[in-house]
Parts: structure tokens; C-alpha cells; sequence
């Protein structure tokens, strides 16, 4: 069966894009990374992309007008490059109704907290400053509401005593690098099990 074409969207180092394309190594793997796009030229993941074989695509926000106009620039490119399913992995802009609308059950995000619990920024620090006694992180489905979409998966990490917001996102982080890869493995294989039926 052919691997469903995913693209991870990124804007910084995306080492949750390297845990994908490194779990997308398996010959069993359901998904195919196919395309690392940022909206930051600068972005080091695309460098990893690259050297990886992976195509890389760069859609500078700066560069439009207006939001729609990028989501519009960005939709087009997913288009050029045959994508089925998009994860976003790092990417620092929030993306509005039209574009997530086109496309619904096909876009995920990972989070840093035990979502619906510390949404949006600052997740570690404010964990720490409730006294949570647990944390973790989230992979959803992105939709217009700010991480607010249907939980795939998620990972519990214990908040430790003398724990720093630091020290908890390295914690957070290794589970996100654990949970994505199988999260986005299971979206590929519900989509071809739809369009194989």
C-alpha cells in the first residue's frame, strides 16, 4: 500500500519534525514525510530536511499581505506537493478557520501540556506556579479553536520537586518526540483505510 504523503510544518529547529522523519524510516511506517515547510527562511530544520532528501519550502509570512493571503500561499504549496496529511511541529503561527476547515482530519499539532489543561503559551511555567503534581503533552487534531481540537494521543510526565520550567520541558519534550510519531502513524492509516474502502 502506498504511504501516505505527509508535510510538517515548522519554524525553529523542529526536532519533532527529526523524531517523524526518523520514525517515517521504517519500511512499515504508514506515512511518508514529504515535505518540511517553514514560515522562516532561517529555520535549522530545513537544513536537516534537506541533508535528509526530504524537499523543503519556505512561505515567509512577511511576505503577504494579510493572513489569508499566506494560508492561501501555504494551501498551495501542501497542493504542489501532493500532501495528504499535514502535522504541525514547532510552527509558530496560528493558522485561521479557512485553512484549517480545508483541511479538517488532516492536520495535527503537538502540545506542551495535558490538553484541555494550559492552553496556549507558557505551559511549564504555569504548571509549575499551580503546584500541577503532573504534565505532559498532547497531539490533537488542529482545528479552528486554539488547541482545542480532538486528542489523539497524550503522555504523563511527574512535575519533581525542584523541578525548573526547563528541566520539565525536557521531560515534556522526550514524550512529545514519543507520542507524535505513533499519533500521526495512526491518522495515516484511518485515511487509508477510507480510501481504500
Amino acid at each position: 500500500m502506498a504511504k501516505t504523503r505527509a508535510a510538517v510544518l515548522i519554524s525553529g529547529r523542529g526536532s519533532n519534525m527529526m523524531a517523524l522523519v526518523e520514525a517515517a524510516r521504517d519500511p512499515a511506517y504508514p506515512a511518508e514525510i514529504a515535505l518540511v515547510l517553514s514560515n522562516r527562511a532561517d529555520a535549522r530544520g530545513l537544513v536537516f530536511a534537506a541533508s535528509h532528501g526530504i524537499a523543503t519550502e519556505i512561505v515567509d509570512h512577511r511576505a503577504y499581505p494579510s493572513r489569508q493571503d499566506f494560508e492561501a500561499a501555504l494551501h498551495e504549496k501542501l497542493l504542489a506537493h501532493r500532501i495528504e496529511l499535514v502535522a504541525c511541529a514547532g510552527f509558530m503561527r496560528v493558522l485561521g478557520e479557512d485553512f484549517v476547515t480545508r483541511w479538517q482530519g488532516r492536520i495535527l499539532n503537538v502540545h506542551p501540556s495535558l490538553l484541555p489543561a494550559y492552553r496556549g503559551l507558557h505551559t511549564h511555567e504555569r504548571a509549575l506556579a499551580d503546584g500541577a503534581r503532573e504534565h505532559g503533552c498532547t497531539v490533537h487534531e488542529l482545528t479552528a479553536e486554539l488547541d482545542g481540537g480532538p486528542i489523539i494521543l497524550q503522555a504523563r510526565v511527574p512535575v519533581l520537586a525542584g523541578d525548573t520550567p526547563e528541566t520539565l520541558a525536557s521531560r515534556v519534550l522526550r514524550e512529545e518526540h514519543r507520542i507524535y510519531p505513533e499519533a500521526l502513524a495512526r491518522v495515516a492509516s484511518e485515511l487509508q483505510a477510507k480510501t481504500s474502502t
